[in-house]
């Protein structure tokens, strides 16, 4: 499957990069809702192979979103999360399903680029390309406002649990879903909330068969690193933040996904 193979640098830059951005992103999108799992994936995915990158991701969200849990769950909409949340785990499942057997897919190309052998395979190009769609859906402003109508939330639950399960990209289709469901802002927050963490609990159930197959190759002093890190990053933005746009920080942002995500594609990463 190649998940402990591959890339695996672990050092003082792996820390400084990917803690930097779990706090960071965490603390900046604690009020819309995404952007943590966007932010991390590509961090992880710059010293370990895809899958695993994803799985990682999975996991610091998830232990994120429990924390963040306990700050709102008082103001969770019940109703929203039923007709939203219950499709999304299906997704997920199915999303999750999919990684798994992308990830034991061989190499659809091979070539060489300046003395250097690299591979295009399914698992890759796969993520590539959502986390391409997801620079639109995050990195820019006309894009990111596009919203739906509430009636369309089964399905907007469907599709944000199954990119949620197969490259960890959910918050950005879901915050588009819950926009129009007539929240107060403390219910959106909290409520987006309950949802990711339904669905991360669902992948994870999935996952776990990637991380137990391979858990000696899974560092789990920078996986708690990056818990902490953006727990921290919670704290912050639940204390100081709301809903910070910072526009120019998100252009920067779209170009550094658009980088990692062409990486992805073409097999330099």
């Amino acid at each position: 499957m190649g998940i402990s193979g591959g890339k695996n640098k672990v050092d003082a830059m792996s820390y400084l990069i990917i803690c930097s951005v779990a706090f960071i992103s965490s603390g900046l999108t604690f009020f819309s809702g995404f952007g943590l799992g966007t932010l991390l994936l590509p961090a992880f995915a710059l010293f370990f192979v895809v899958e695993k990158a994803v799985a990682l991701t999975a996991v610091v969200h998830f232990l994120n979103g429990v924390f963040k849990l306990i700050l709102v769950w008082r103001h969770i909409d019940r109703g929203v999360v039923m007709r939203f949340g219950v499709p999304a785990i299906l997704g997920a499942f199915s999303g999750a399903w999919m990684l798994i057997l992308l990830s034991k897919s061989g190499s659809l190309l091979t070539y060489s680029l300046f003395g250097h052998t690299l591979e295009i395979v399914p698992v890759k190009l796969t993520v590539g390309l959502i986390l391409l769609f997801f620079v639109c859906a995050e990195g820019l402003p006309r894009v990111h406002r596009i919203s739906f109508s509430s009636r369309y939330q089964p399905l907007g639950g469907l599709l944000s649990g199954f990119f949620g399960g197969l490259a960890g990209m959910q918050g950005a289709l879901r915050s588009a879903f819950l926009i129009k469901a007539n929240l107060t802002k403390e219910a959106y927050v909290a409520t987006g909330a309950a949802i990711a963490f339904m669905i991360d609990v669902s992948r994870l159930t999935v996952y776990s068969r990637l991380i137990l197959e391979h858990r000696a190759g899974f560092d789990y002093g920078l996986l708690g690193a990056a818990v902490i890190a953006a727990v921290l990053g919670s704290i912050l933005g639940n204390r100081y933040l709301r809903k910070a746009t910072m526009g120019g920080i998100q252009i920067v942002v779209a170009f550094m996904l658009f980088g990692v995500a062409a990486g992805l594609i073409s097999g330099l990463l």
